[in-house]
């Protein structure tokens, strides 16, 4: 091979390696253009078919976010959704964290059975049990309360990230543990002391999966909230930007960009944890 086709090789992989860098960027953050073009976009630019609906054909308004925090609770859809989150992904990890790690060191095939059951338990949609939940609800006296959420939300997020934290604890070895308890350390202390400085990127992982799901789900939300103060984002925006066959795009993308972006940041400081939880979750 001569040095010119070399070259020409290495220059030609480069080109390959950046447009499909481009592509995926593009792919990736397309959706939050679209958000923020159309919320600042004006109503008769918006709805004009013979405008380019990627740019600005008129210049943009703040008409929709006045819409947005002006005619909605949006603020308080907001720290709704943030309280709950918190306090779902505590009592989550507060739960998956010991019940993971009893999973991952017991011995014998029908421990990795349990595992894949409590998993399998995830899987239940929510159309099937939101109704005796509704039940439960009724009894202890939480409707049009978050912490009916609170409450439910764990039926889902605690059986996957149990799962989750039970395969990442199988990858610590075990001889860590017990050199750190020859050197006087109990199972307890060596579970607090050596097993979980070295979990973080697996209880990283869980604390964002949780966060998501919870801001993202809407069947528990709709069916136990009826009092607008309490309603979370995912439930909100839909329920007053949506009036019969009348959708106030802009508003909408107004909310659901104010929305992601925190936690599209989240994603993005953390993306080196959350993968290695993920991978180092799958090796038994």
């Amino acid at each position: 091979m001569t040095r010119g086709s070399a070259r020409a090789r290495h220059i030609a992989g480069k080109a390959v390696h950046a447009a499909v860098l481009v592509f995926f960027v593009t792919f990736l953050a397309f959706p939050f253009y679209w958000m923020m073009i159309t919320a600042f976009k004006a109503n008769q630019d918006l709805y004009n078919v013979q405008n380019n609906p990627y740019v600005f054909n008129s210049p943009p308004t703040l008409r929709h976010l006045s819409v947005l925090f002006q005619d909605t609770q949006y603020l308080q859809w907001l720290l709704n959704t943030g309280f709950v989150g918190v306090a779902v992904v505590i009592i989550t990890l507060l739960l998956t964290v010991p019940a993971g790690y009893a999973l991952a060191r017991m011995t014998g095939a029908w421990a990795q059975t349990l595992g894949v059951t409590i998993f399998l338990t995830y899987l239940v949609p929510p159309t099937i049990l939101f109704i005796p939940f509704s039940r439960i609800i009724a009894i202890l006296g939480l409707q049009d309360s978050v912490w009916s959420l609170i409450l439910v939300y764990p039926s889902f997020t605690v059986p996957f990230c149990t799962w989750l934290l039970m395969g990442f604890f199988k990858a610590i070895p075990r001889d860590l543990e017990d050199a750190a308890m020859i050197d006087g350390l109990s199972r307890f202390g060596a579970f607090i002391k050596v097993v979980m400085p070295i979990s973080v990127a697996g209880i990283l992982t869980a604390v964002i999966f949780t966060f998501t799901l919870v801001t993202q789900e809407f069947v528990y939300g709709v069916t136990f909230i009826t009092a607008s103060s309490s309603y979370t984002v995912s439930v909100g925006v839909p329920t007053f930007l949506v009036r019969g066959d009348v959708y106030f795009w802009g508003s909408m993308m107004a909310a659901c960009l104010i929305a992601s972006v925190p936690i599209a940041i989240i994603y993005n400081f953390f993306v080196a944890r959350f993968v290695a939880g993920f991978t180092m979750g799958a090796i038994k």
